[in-house]
């Protein structure tokens, strides 16, 4: 298990652990001799290293990307800390969590999932509520749902981000449904549990948080798709309309197609899930960028996405009591 991160590491410290290693860059000094310089990356930080010596065979030891067992001591070097690398190998797979190293839901992923499973027994409509459950004892898509982001930026863009994502929108509709009339609750919830599942394959989450190979070809609309109408085809009797609209649900929640969405929502269910999609999405991107800010300040910085400033103040809901 990794014990060693970098944002607990002090100059004098002599490390060994395991890190990903990025920038890897092979250069000369004035005499010829060759030095190595790389960045040592884990979910806390990023930390300069070098190789002075053995240079050749630590070079050739990994790639850029690679997780790496390194040992070495710390030193302050122009103000930032910096690895004098001794030794490095191949890191041991059994011994990597990925969690160690990229950023990660701070909930427990097992109990979001069985309170999703919960919410999710609600369902009356027998072919939606089997429909669910074919999701759900699939051990290799619940395996990738329990890790995957939501986003590689914008929005839950950590590991367990789609499922605290997922969750998120079931409990909003929960909460909202009973609001209106004539919603089909048990349509609103089914599609708002599946509305992102392609993007257990759009993304990929080794060793850092990027569109796969079929991200970047179809998306997670195209992607989801294909994966429910895989999953509809193993159960019997399902009706093709109700197919449909929640096909249709998938492909219209991102809302428009400037947003990526080929067609527009064109049922009440739809409209719904594109407003609770982009509430939840906008709420949690724009919180976690508050709280990279500067917890004394007034207002953030300029969001360049948002186009604008939050405002962080505190307001005064006292309240008093009327003479």
């Amino acid at each position: 298990m990794k014990k060693t991160f970098v944002n607990t590491i002090k100059p004098g410290q002599a490390v060994d652990d395991i890190f990903i290693a990025r920038d890897k860059q092979l250069g000369y000094k004035k005499d010829g001799d060759s030095y190595l310089t790389l960045s040592l990356v884990d979910r806390s930080g990023t930390m300069n290293a070098v190789a002075w010596d053995n240079v050749q065979a630590i070079s050739e030891a990994f790639a850029a990307g690679d997780y790496l067992k390194v040992k070495g001591n710390v030193r302050q070097y122009k103000d930032t800390l910096q690895l004098v690398i001794r030794h490095v190998e191949a890191a041991d797979p059994d011994q990597i969590d990925v969690r160690d190293f990229l950023p990660a839901t701070e909930r427990d992923v097992d109990q979001m999932l069985d309170q999703l499973i919960q919410i999710s027994q609600t369902v009356e409509n027998k072919h939606l509520s089997r429909l669910l459950v074919a999701f759900f004892e699939d051990n290799a898509f619940v395996d990738h749902f329990k890790i995957a982001p939501a986003a590689k930026r914008l929005h839950h863009a950590y590991l367990g981000g789609l499922l605290e994502h997922t969750l998120s929108i079931a409990l909003l509709v929960q909460a909202i449904a009973g609001h209106y009339k004539g919603i089909d609750k048990d349509l609103l919830l089914t599609g708002g549990i599946l509305h992102d599942i392609g993007k257990v394959y759009e993304f990929s989450y080794e060793t850092h948080i990027d569109y796969s190979d079929a991200g970047r070809l179809l998306n997670h609309i195209v992607i989801g798709v294909e994966m429910l109408e895989k999953k509809i085809a193993t159960l019997n009797d399902f009706p093709e309309n109700l197919a449909l609209v929640l096909k249709h649900m998938i492909v219209s929640h991102h809302g428009t197609r400037d947003f990526g969405s080929p067609e527009p929502p064109k049922t009440l269910e739809a409209i719904i899930l594109n407003y609770l999609d982009e509430l939840d999405a906008k709420v949690t991107a724009v919180r976690s960028f508050m709280d990279t800010e500067d917890p004394e300040a007034t207002w953030t910085s300029y969001h360049k996405v948002f186009e604008r400033y939050f405002f962080k103040g505190k307001v005064d809901n006292s309240g008093s009591e009327k003479e």
